[in-house]
């Protein structure tokens, strides 16, 4: 048997030699022609599709809240209407549960947030002290217990100023000479040192600083939430599926036009987290809940230093703070993939 007659029917095999030859490669030659039309359309609609884009070893990173560039009053309004589009119609079983973003139109102390939030559980909230003319650096407080934590985390913030303000104190001391420029640079050291005390002293006593914070809730419960006086807006986010890989940017309470990046005081894509030692990992959206006891004891991560003030925009920062036994300090780092809802 000659290669090829086994891919042939029987009753093609049977016939004369001067007959089967061409019978033979007819169709080999058709066999050959549909395998290579398969293969071009296969390839023809991976091409359509374009190239899957593949995760990367950590995964995308979801963006939610307001962008630079952003108007503030389009960005009430799409999350107004997304919120809205979530809602179910009347009669129909109710939504699930979606990660959200509020926005208050103040900022609160931490008694006042278990009340304006109540029935939303509570992921995170981010802070700043709100300084006249002075772009405070803005913190992130992981929740598992209300206030308790914000409480803990306020404090933690304040230890970190308090080691900040020495660390500038130290650095003007020691600039040699009174030229120009060592004038300049000693006083935005102490300005930006000054800037630390008033932000310590804030957040120590349990200021009204807490202007955002990432719940999670169905549908229903955020439009409540979102009703309350104390609320600017709740920016629904049923896309994002790890809190630690999403980076949210609220808007804050004194930004009423367009978000400017150089102009306006806003959440940076790298803020300063503080809280409590050991506490459990940020819970997935297919975590069970959000509360749970955390321990004593402060761990801070930081960012980059956040500028104090105009004018120590130029200043070199200070150096890392020395932690206390078991406060660890790290630099977690922030990317951005997905456009700003």
């Amino acid at each position: 048997m000659r290669p090829g007659d086994r891919m042939m029917p029987a009753a093609a095999r049977s016939l004369p030699p001067a007959v089967a030859g061409p019978v033979r490669l007819w169709m080999l030659t058709g066999l050959s022609l549909a395998v290579a039309v398969t293969l071009l359309v296969a390839v023809v609609t991976m091409t359509d599709r374009g190239p899957d884009r593949l995760p990367g070893p950590d995964g995308d990173v979801v963006r939610v809240g307001v962008v630079e560039g952003q108007s503030v009053s389009g960005y009430l309004g799409s999350s107004d209407r997304e919120l809205a589009a979530l809602l179910p119609a009347p009669g129909a079983p109710a939504a699930g549960e979606t990660w959200a973003l509020v926005s208050l139109t103040a900022y609160l102390g931490p008694d006042k947030l278990p009340g304006v939030l109540e029935g939303a559980a509570v992921a995170q909230v981010y802070a700043r002290v709100p300084l006249p003319q002075v772009r405070t650096q803005v913190v992130k407080i992981p929740v598992y217990r209300m206030p308790q934590d914000v409480v803990a985390g306020m404090l933690n913030a304040a230890l970190a100023r308090d080691q900040e303000q020495a660390d500038y104190r130290k650095l003007g001391g020691e600039l040699p000479g009174d030229g120009v420029d060592e004038l300049r640079l000693r006083r935005a050291y102490d300005s930006a040192a000054q800037t630390a005390a008033e932000e310590a002293a804030a957040f120590r006593a349990h200021c009204a600083c807490v202007f955002a914070a990432v719940v999670r809730a169905d549908p229903a419960v955020l439009a409540r939430v979102a009703r309350r006086a104390e609320v600017r807006v709740v920016d629904p986010a049923p896309e994002v599926r790890q809190l630690d890989r999403t980076e949210f940017r609220p808007v804050l309470p004194e930004q009423t036009t367009t978000v400017r990046e150089d102009k306006e005081s806003s959440v940076p894509s790298q803020a300063v987290t503080v809280a409590p030692a050991g506490s459990a990992p940020l819970p997935s959206s297919a975590g069970a809940g959000v509360t749970s006891a955390s321990p004593a004891g402060p761990v801070r991560e930081t960012g980059p230093a956040a500028t104090a003030s105009e004018e120590s925009a130029a200043v070199p920062p200070a150096p890392p703070a020395n932690p206390a036994p078991g406060v660890p300090s790290s630099a977690p780092g922030a990317s951005r993939s997905a456009s700003g809802r």
